[in-house]
């Protein structure tokens, strides 16, 4: 199975960062698809990459051995494009050093979701070059204002980052230093904040307020930082200021949400 890895906002000689993996692989005239998000530790030839989540697969059936090399050409060169290269290795599964019958954990966080406003736009006018050195310099910045703020990163998605916080003044404070830190890089973000409970089994973390603080995020303008109602109510004697943004149906959400811009 040949392995690609994005390395657009990364480079070969980074380490200890979370991006995504694809692989292919044809035998006879069937295709196997695989992607998920994986996680990168050391550099070079030598960096090890796992799974995060088992990873999403597929099999598509070309009928023929000429289709299924046409079709994996083509995804192939579809996948250099959006800023994959090979990667040498094996990726392998991650170790699940909890017992099996051990119970996931509930935890309670603010969580956070960054995003890059217009970056397919910036990126096609800037060039793959300059485009990566110019995403390599914004997730140094948003990771030392996580650092900063005791955040918790828990993964990247494409110009995205989610984070997790222990309190809402927390991650409020961060999105705005990250805000501030990005424009002298040209770039103009968007975030969500929501508080709530999730599960963490072993390494994983999953549950529906992750998804509430993506879909927040993505109602907010350029350069605000929005907030649900649950981030909003543990904050009762903040100096913080918020106005009101209505009610809101999110996404995929089951029920509404009243959202509040924070006032800087």
């Amino acid at each position: 199975m040949t392995n690609f890895l994005r390395v657009g906002v990364h480079q070969s000689n980074v380490s200890g960062y979370t991006s995504k993996a694809w692989c292919i692989r044809r035998v006879g005239s069937q295709i196997f698809l695989k992607w998920g998000a994986v996680e990168v530790h050391g550099a070079g030839d030598g960096r090890k990459v796992t799974w995060t989540l088992p990873p999403r697969d597929k099999t598509i059936r070309c009928r023929t051995v000429q289709r299924a090399n046409d079709y994996a050409k083509a995804a192939i060169a579809k996948r250099r494009n959006h800023r994959y290269e090979p990667l040498k290795g094996s990726i392998a599964a991650r170790r699940n050093t909890a017992a099996k019958s051990s119970e996931p954990k509930q935890a309670l966080a603010t969580i956070l979701f960054v995003d890059i406003v217009s970056s397919t736009e910036k990126a096609a006018r800037l060039g793959d070059i300059r485009w990566t050195k110019v995403m390599a310099l914004y997730y140094a910045a948003v990771r030392k204002e996580l650092k900063s703020s005791r955040g918790k990163e828990v993964v990247t998605t494409g110009d995205g980052l989610l984070a997790t916080f222990k309190a809402p003044a927390a991650g409020i404070g961060c999105a705005a230093a990250i805000h501030e830190a990005v424009r002298t890089l040209g770039l103009e973000i968007r975030v969500g904040l929501h508080a709530g409970e999730y599960k963490v089994s072993g390494g994983e973390v999953v549950g529906l307020a992750f998804h509430i603080g993506a879909r927040v995020a993505a109602k907010a303008r350029a350069g605000e930082v929005l907030v649900s109602s649950a981030v909003r109510d543990l904050m009762p004697q903040s100096a913080v200021r918020f106005s009101d943004r209505g009610l809101h149906q999110l996404k995929g959400v089951p029920t509404r949400w009243r959202l509040y811009r924070v006032e800087r």
